[in-house]
């Protein structure tokens, strides 16, 4: 989800959201037209703006838990390795050990 920048695209949708809210704000106070008019499609904007942020927002959420679930299977599976490698180290000096008393009891 992130380019080689490290910039997400839902920051970059954000960015691009809020400088479309400022643009169409500022286009309206410069425009020639009657304040109730103007009020109503600020509000117009307003609420189509919530919604796309209430879109992102639940998009970000279902990202972040992606990505929590696909953190959770990389321990899982490094877990698993070290345990292998755990084991068999445990198996090593063991069979050492074995191997050590071995040659007391010869020698």
């Amino acid at each position: 989800m992130a380019d080689d920048r490290g910039t997400s695209s839902s920051g970059i949708l954000l960015a691009f959201l809020s400088g479309a809210a400022l643009g169409a704000v500022a286009a309206l106070l410069l425009t020639p037209q009657a304040g109730r008019e103007s009020r109503e499609q600020l509000r117009g904007y307003a609420r189509r703006a919530e919604g796309n942020l209430r879109d992102l927002a639940v998009q970000a959420g279902e990202t972040f838990e992606e990505v929590v679930g696909e953190g959770k299977e990389y321990v899982d599976s490094k877990k698993s390795v070290l345990r292998e490698a755990f084991d068999a180290g445990r198996e090593a000096m063991r069979r050492e050990r074995d191997r050590l008393h071995g040659e007391e009891d010869r020698g």
